[in-house]
C-alpha cells in the first residue's frame, strides 16, 4: 500500500509539473502577442522620418497585422486539426522570431515583409489560446484567460513604454527599438518546446449538428454580435495604439512622455483584464460590464477630443480601463458562448477573421483622415462613433445564449 501512495504522489507530482510547464509557455505566448505591435506606435513619427513615407502608409504599418490576422485565422483551426496545437503554435513562435529581425533590417521593403509575417505568426496564438485554455483549464477559464490576458498586457505596456527612449537615448534607432523583442519571442520558443511531445489538437465532434457549426455560426446573429464586438475593441485598440502618441506630440507633448502616456494607458488595463474574466465567469449575463466599458470610452476618448490635455493622464485611465475590460470581455465571449473548445476556436477564428478586416480599416482611415483634414478631430471621431457601436455589439454579445442553441 505504502509503494502505491508513493506511485500516486509521483504521478500527481508529474501532473503539476507538467502543468506549470503549460502554464508557463503560454504565459511567455500571450507576452509575444501584443509587444511587436505597440512598440510601433510610439516611434511612428522617427519611423516616418526616417524612410521618408506619409501618414497613410505609417498607420498601414499598423493595419498589415490586422489584414494577416483576418486572412489567417480562420485556416487556424484547421492546420491545428492536422499537426496539433503545441506543434502550430511552437512554429508561430518562430515564425514571429524570423518577421522581428526582418522587420528591424531598416528598409521599407523589410518593414513591409517582417511586419506580415508577425501578423501571421501571432494570429495563431490569438485563435489558440482561447481553445486550448477551454480545453486545459475547463473549471479556471476565468482565472486563467485573466492571467493570458495580464501577461499580453504587461508586456505590451513595457514595449510602448521602452520604444521612445531607445530611439531617443541609445545609438540603436527605431530599428534596436523594434528588434529588441525577437529576444522574447525566442524565449518563448524555448519555454514552449516542452510541449513538442503532446499533441492536443481541435478536434471536431463526430455528430451531423457540429459537422455543420462551422457553416451555421456565419448565420448566427450572436457569432456576429461577438465578432462585432471583437473588431471594434480591436480598432479602438489598434488607432489608440498607433496614433494617441503622435497626436499628444502635435500638440507640444515630448516623444518620451507621450510614449509613457500610451504606457499608462496600458497599466491602468492590467487589473482590468484580470478582474473582468473572472468576473464575467460567474455572470450568466455580461452586458452591464459592456455598459460600463462603453462609458469609460466615451468619456476617455471625449476629453481627449475636447483637447483638455491638462487631463491626459485622466483620460488614458479612463480608456486603459476601458481597453482591458472589453479585451477580457472579447476572450470570453469565445468560451462564454460556446460549448466546447472546439466550437470556442471556431468562433474564435471567425471573430479574428471578420472582426480584424473591420479593425483594419481603422489605423489607415484615421492617418487618411489626418492627411486631408490637417487636423485631428476628423479621426478622433473614428474613436467616438466606434465606442457607440461598440455597445450596441456588445449589449447583444453579453447576453446568456449559447451559439450552439441557436442552431
Amino acid at each position: 500500500m505504502k509503494l502505491e501512495g508513493n506511485q500516486s504522489n509521483v504521478t500527481i507530482h508529474r501532473f503539476e509539473n507538467k502543468t506549470w510547464l503549460l502554464i508557463v509557455g503560454i504565459i511567455f505566448i500571450a507576452s509575444t502577442l501584443r509587444s511587436p505591435l505597440t512598440s510601433v506606435g510610439p516611434i511612428i513619427g522617427p519611423i516616418r522620418d526616417s524612410l521618408g513615407i506619409s501618414n497613410v502608409l505609417a498607420g498601414f504599418l499598423t493595419t498589415i497585422p490586422l489584414l494577416a490576422f483576418a486572412f489567417i485565422s480562420p485556416f487556424v483551426p484547421k492546420l491545428s486539426k492536422r499537426f496539433g496545437m503545441e506543434l502550430t503554435l511552437f512554429v508561430a513562435l518562430c515564425l514571429l522570431t524570423v518577421g522581428i529581425v526582418i522587420r528591424s533590417a531598416g528598409s521599407i521593403l523589410f518593414l513591409v515583409v517582417g511586419t506580415f509575417l508577425i501578423g501571421v505568426a501571432i494570429a495563431f496564438g490569438n485563435v489558440l489560446l482561447p481553445a486550448l485554455l477551454k480545453l486545459s483549464f475547463p473549471l479556471h477559464i476565468g482565472v486563467m484567460t485573466g492571467i493570458y490576458s495580464v501577461a499580453m498586457n504587461i508586456s505590451a505596456t513595457t514595449a510602448s513604454g521602452i520604444s521612445a527612449p531607445i530611439v531617443v537615448n541609445t545609438d540603436f534607432g527605431w530599428q534596436g527599438a523594434l528588434g529588441v523583442w525577437a529576444a522574447l519571442s525566442m524565449l518563448a520558443v524555448i519555454l514552449w518546446s516542452p510541449q513538442l511531445k503532446n499533441k492536443r489538437s481541435v478536434q471536431p465532434k463526430l455528430d451531423k449538428t457540429s459537422a455543420e457549426k462551422p457553416n451555421f455560426l456565419w448565420r448566427s446573429p450572436l457569432a456576429w454580435a461577438v465578432t462585432f464586438f471583437m473588431g471594434l475593441q480591436s480598432l479602438l485598440f489598434y488607432c489608440t495604439s498607433a496614433w494617441l502618441p503622435e497626436m499628444l506630440v502635435s500638440e507640444g507633448m515630448t516623444v518620451e512622455k507621450a510614449g509613457w502616456m500610451l504606457s499608462l494607458l496600458q497599466v491602468a488595463q492590467l487589473p482590468m483584464t484580470f478582474i473582468i474574466p473572472i468576473l464575467a465567469g460567474r455572470m450568466k449575463d455580461q452586458r452591464m460590464l459592456v455598459i460600463g466599458t462603453a462609458a469609460l470610452y466615451l468619456i476617455g476618448y471625449g476629453g481627449v477630443y475636447a483637447g483638455e490635455l491638462s487631463f491626459v493622464p485622466l483620460w488614458m485611465i479612463f480608456i486603459g480601463i476601458a481597453g482591458g475590460a472589453s479585451f477580457g470581455l472579447a476572450m470570453m465571449f469565445f468560451t462564454l458562448r460556446t460549448e466546447t473548445h472546439t466550437e470556442a476556436a471556431e468562433l474564435s477564428g471567425m471573430a479574428q477573421s471578420s472582426g480584424y478586416m473591420l479593425a483594419a480599416t481603422g489605423p489607415v482611415l484615421f492617418g487618411l483622415l489626418h492627411d486631408v483634414t490637417s487636423s485631428w478631430k476628423s479621426p478622433m471621431l473614428i474613436l467616438l462613433i466606434g465606442s457607440l457601436f461598440f455597445l450596441i455589439c456588445g449589449l447583444k454579445a453579453g447576453r446568456d445564449e449559447k451559439v450552439i442553441s441557436l442552431n
